[in-house]
């Protein structure tokens, strides 16, 4: 849905194609640093304490962006008192969309390419668009099943000339831990609509990181003891580091507040379609900088589905 800003100031066309670009920058920039960190942590410790860490940034940045003019206007029309359904509410929307995907996410990107993983989460809108339709929130109409088939056809080309869907096959195991994760948030995608106009956007993100924060914080705690004391902390590069907090940081938290900003002023089917650009930039950068390489039959399964995935969007948009 389009929200004009209430100060009625646009941002010039230059402006929000920059932060557009700056989103996707991040996000692309994002698997690189994942699979960096991984080097050092084991990647349930990397999931956890990224978790934990953009939950926590998320809490100390909420005062700051709630005074913005971006989101005050909604913060006024949506303040309320919490109730116990509003609690359980942001408690299962936070499980889905910060604890199971940013943790499969993460866990996921271990055992599997930079190039399948953004695939296979840049095919979240088939993903969110068959569960609309089984929660009946959705038609599903010819054009949307032949862009889901012709996406689900190139992704089984992609899985087949992987090595195929063995199960001794690490792609693959890590293959279906990212599906997990990227069919958890368009389970919240699919679930958050219909509670979508009774909260705005930055209070129930924060609430949401602020739940998923707390089911993850057990698992965060017990691989820190896991560690062992000062000196293997100290042992951890300095880059593995910065490369989770800026996963932490700028992909988790600034990226989506960039995201919900740039909602005031353009439609969400403008900004889906910046979202194609994701997996090719993603994996043009696995393929530059952490020497990832992939062969004609991955090309054509990965153009196949993201064709499909267009010629879905296509026909919901329309």
């Amino acid at each position: 849905m389009h929200i004009e800003p209430s100060d009625g100031h646009r941002p010039s066309r230059s402006i929000l194609v920059a932060c557009i670009t700056l989103i996707m920058a991040i996000w692309a920039v994002n698997y690189l640093a994942v699979k960096i960190a991984l080097r050092s942590f084991e990647p349930l410790t990397l999931a956890s304490f990224r978790v934990v860490g953009a939950s926590a940034f998320m809490l100390a940045i909420y005062p700051i962006a709630a005074r913005l003019s971006a989101f005050s206007a909604d913060l006024k029309a949506h303040k309320q008192p919490r109730t116990l359904r509003d609690l359980f509410t942001f408690a299962y929307l936070g499980f889905f969309c910060v604890g199971l995907n940013q943790m499969c996410f993460t866990v996921g990107l271990r055992y599997t390419s930079v190039a399948h993983s953004s695939l296979i989460l840049g095919m979240g809108p088939i993903y969110a668009l068959i569960l609309a339709v089984l929660f009946r929130l959705e038609r599903l109409t010819l054009g949307k099943a032949l862009g889901m088939t012709v996406s689900f056809i190139g992704v089984a080309i992609l899985a087949s000339a992987s090595g195929g869907v063995s199960r001794h096959s690490p792609t693959i195991h890590g293959d279906l831990i990212t599906l997990c994760g990227s069919l958890a948030f368009a389970l919240y995608v699919v679930l958050g609509k219909r509670v979508a106009g009774k909260y705005d956007a930055l209070t129930m993100t924060t609430w949401n990181y602020l739940f998923g924060g707390l089911l993850v914080l057990p698992i965060a705690l017990n691989r820190a003891f896991a560690i062992g004391p000062l000196p293997n902390w100290q042992s951890i590069p300095l880059l593995a580091w910065a490369c989770l907090a800026f996963s932490a940081i700028f992909s988790s938290t600034l990226a989506y507040l960039f995201y919900f900003w740039l909602l005031r002023y353009l439609e969400a089917s403008q900004l889906s379609a910046f979202s194609y650009l994701l997996p090719v930039s993603a994996t043009i950068l696995g393929i530059l900088f952490l020497g990832e390489r992939g062969s004609w039959a991955e090309l054509a399964g990965a153009a196949l589905a993201l064709c499909g995935l267009f010629l879905t969007e296509s026909a919901r948009s329309s």
